[in-house]
């Protein structure tokens, strides 16, 4: 769940407007850090029945932010300064002043784009790019929070939990000044770390470069993917944006991607990713802390975008991963990296056009891609269309590749008619039925995330077979229909990845988009066993942390999530068992921590190790 391109070709969903900012004092903050106002967007008189369940009250609560910032470090004391080629040049002269000609190359570009502001206040915003509805509540971003130690632990925490727990999550530095989808977000990520049944919590701003350049200018200069790039307002802002990197005002030659999405821990190094960018390295400090290391490119290898869910095989400890653009050919590129960090030559995946492509599996042996129906037609903003489009006419089918294929031509097509899914949780092989069994949630309408629609979306828990001999595909819904409910975040037991697993731990996601808890399902018999969070309490993706690698009972360990109770503003983590669903502890945290996205795991024993 990232921001889907770079900024250059980025789609988007909704009309672009401005909202106009009342500021008030506000006396209190769901936050434990200091708010400075409280901001309801003021929209043009219309009848306007919000039905999404983001929940819409008129008042945002943003964290303060100062329109200026002391200058960037110079590079001795940069975190990046090990890394030359991770510092931009615009990071290099943000504490310079800008010659007469940029300062009025800069006054010329702001008078247009107040112009194209003034213009795009004349039109309603779809709810998929309201920030009143997308950035409400506990989705509304939080300031960064020191580590703080000691945190007040109910119950016990399990001795074998020893180590760090990360979640990513999309939180906006600066207030939207336009259209806003909740994916647009700057990344953060929170931390809690455990230590012979202690607890301590961080949360950091991923330092990307677009973050470090717009927090040095005081306000958002990169266009938003979602909630802005959408029709001819869409391109003016492309346009806008890349007039300002001609006279030198922002610097997009080292990636325009926030890093809220995805987090994976790969051979030393925890990595925060977007599908629009390269993955940024993150090191836990050993206090607890967080702090941003650069862009990280695999010591010169990758040079392309990395889509935020690559897999790390269990057995093996190869990282596998894909990339696609939406502009040019190849539009998809398959690569893998040994334990030690050499990367494979790229394989270029034959496909027609380029797709949305979040998530992808692998097997012990294959890797399984998905090209679905959800693509990208840039010509549909020439249109005053979204580029991101729900392709009717196309099939959708799953391609099978050897993992170490040096090459495409090997891959299996196989068609899956009217199947989209965000996630896939899971994916195995069946020798016996020449069957490769993908478990993934299938998502209706498919671009009900990126665009407005009346249907109310629906995730559908399914088992996918992939028949390698007669080319033909089968689907059926998990759960019985008389059960049915969304289930749209989380995982299996990552000790079994590319095995057969007979459980999945996914996030109960109704009222749809919050998470009122998880499900523990039996994927081979449909049953499902809920924890339910409570009243008014929601979370997010659960983690599951398996107490012993080398256990052979597979539902033996923990589910970990945040939790937010929304009548108090308070939030914790949960510690459950995962084998009858007993709460273990509960952490509760010294300030907010809003919805987010994917966390992962990172034992003590494999800190020590960290780049």
């Amino acid at each position: 769940m990232a921001s889907y391109a770079s900024a250059s070709t980025a789609a988007a969903t909704g009309n672009c407007v401005k909202p106009k900012f009342l500021v008030s004092n506000s006396s209190s903050s769901p936050d434990s850090s200091p708010i400075s106002s409280s901001i309801p967007f003021k929209r043009p008189s219309r009848k306007s029945n919000i039905s999404c369940s983001l929940q819409t009250p008129s008042i945002l609560h943003l964290p303060k932010q100062s329109p200026t910032y002391p200058p960037s470090p110079s590079p001795a004391s940069s975190p990046t300064s090990k890394h030359p080629k991770n510092i931009s040049s615009t990071e290099k002269t943000q504490s310079q002043q800008w010659n007469p000609f940029q300062r009025a190359a800069a006054m010329a570009l702001d008078v247009v784009e107040n112009a194209l502001v003034s213009h795009e206040r004349q039109h309603p915003l779809p709810k998929t790019a309201d920030p009143r509805v997308q950035i409400s509540g506990n989705f509304a971003p939080v300031p960064e929070q020191p580590v703080k130690h000691r945190l007040p632990v109910t119950g016990i925490i399990p001795e074998c939990i020893q180590g760090v727990y990360v979640r990513n999550g999309a939180n906006p530095l600066h207030e939207p000044v336009a259209g806003h989808h909740f994916f647009d977000g700057d990344g953060m990520v929170h931390a809690v770390q455990f230590k012979n049944g202690s607890a301590s919590y961080a949360c950091r701003f991923t330092e990307t470069n677009r973050l470090v350049q717009e927090r040095a200018l005081g306000r958002p200069v990169f266009p938003k993917a979602i909630g802005e790039l959408h029709g001819h307002s869409g391109i003016a802002r492309l346009l806008l944006f890349y007039a300002r990197g001609l006279f030198g005002l922002v610097d997009h030659s080292h990636g325009t991607g926030v890093a809220n999405a995805g987090v994976v821990y790969f051979n030393g190094h925890l990595l925060a990713m977007s599908e629009d960018d390269l993955p940024y390295h993150v090191r836990i400090t050993p206090s607890g802390d967080l702090k941003t290391v650069g862009r990280y490119d695999f010591n010169c290898q990758l040079k392309s975008t990395m889509i935020a869910h690559p897999k790390v095989d269990p057995e093996t400890g190869e990282f596998f991963a894909l990339s696609y653009d939406v502009i040019q050919k190849p539009y998809l590129k398959y690569f893998r990296f040994s334990p030690d960090g050499k990367k494979s030559p790229d394989v270029e995946i034959p496909i027609d056009g380029p797709t949305m492509m979040h998530d992808f599996a692998i097997t012990e042996n294959f890797v399984v891609i998905p090209d679905q129906q959800v693509v990208f037609k840039l010509p549909e903003m020439i249109h005053g269309g979204s580029p991101v489009v729900y392709d009717k006419n196309k099939i959708s089918r799953f391609g099978i590749l050897d993992k170490n294929a040096t090459d495409a031509s090997g891959i299996r097509w196989i068609e899956a008619p009217d199947c989209f899914c965000f996630h896939l949780w899971n994916a195995w092989e069946e020798p016996e039925t020449d069957e490769v069994v993908v478990i993934g949630s299938c998502m209706t309408p498919p671009d009900s995330i990126f665009n407005e629609c009346d249907e109310s979306l629906k995730s559908v828990l399914s088992e996918i077979r992939l028949n390698l001999k007669t080319g033909k595909s089968t689907r059926r819904p998990i759960i019985s229909e008389s059960e049915q409910v969304n289930l749209e975040a989380g995982m299996v037991n990552r000790n079994l990845l590319g095995r057969k697993t007979r459980f999945a731990y996914l996030a109960l996601a109704e009222p749809w988009p919050k998470v009122s808890g998880f499900a523990k399902v039996d994927l081979s018999t449909g049953e499902v066993k809920k924890y339910i969070y409570g009243d008014q309490r929601y979370g997010g993706e659960p983690l599951f942390f398996p107490r012993n690698p080398n256990s052979k009972k597979e539902d033996e360990g923990y589910v970990l999530a945040f939790v937010h109770d929304e009548k108090t503003s308070k939030s914790e983590l949960q510690i459950v068992n995962a084998m009858n669903l007993q709460l273990e502890a509960t952490v509760k945290l010294p300030s907010r921590v809003p919805y987010g996205f994917h966390g992962t795991f990172i034992s003590s024993k494999d800190l020590e190790k960290q780049a």
